[in-house]
């Protein structure tokens, strides 16, 4: 029986770029003392309400304890706050900091300029190919857990 070339498979493409690509935004992150993951949070709570660990888990689709830890991360550095939920003194929230919300943007500059640097020998139509492509897979598999790490 025939074995496939490594390089015949899609995935191993779409792994060697994401690799590539993720490693370098990493490098970026961590010179600003984050994480991806934490990154990733941070974004997620900008321009919110202050919002429970359980919605945050479920729109990016991990456990609660993987909130948590992340949270606790983002606490201990001092980029997000926790307060007691006003309706249920049980429950809690997480908001930004006024540092953690100065410091999104700067991150985020740092995701397009990682975007940038990958995709540049890409046309914006290329670009919105593979966006589209992409975006159907999640759609069709019904994937929901946001990538972290």
């Amino acid at each position: 029986m025939p074995v496939s070339d490594l390089s015949a498979h899609l995935g191993y493409w779409l792994r060697f770029v994401s690799n590539h690509v993720s490693l370098a935004f990493a490098r970026k992150v961590e010179g600003h003392g984050v994480t991806v993951a934490e990154w990733v949070l941070l974004r997620v709570l900008h321009g919110e309400p202050p919002t429970a660990p359980s919605r945050l888990a479920d729109r990016l689709g991990l456990t609660r304890g993987a909130v948590s830890k992340l949270a606790d991360r983002l606490l201990a550095k001092g980029l997000i706050v926790r307060a007691a939920s006003e309706s249920d003194r049980r429950a809690h929230t997480l908001a930004l900091t006024p540092e953690g919300a100065a410091l999104v943007p700067v991150l985020a500059a740092l995701a397009d300029e990682n975007d940038a640097e990958f995709f540049a020998g890409l046309t914006p139509q290329e670009r919105a190919v593979i966006a589209g492509a992409l975006r159907r897979i999640v759609e069709t598999r019904g994937l929901r857990a946001v990538p972290v790490d």
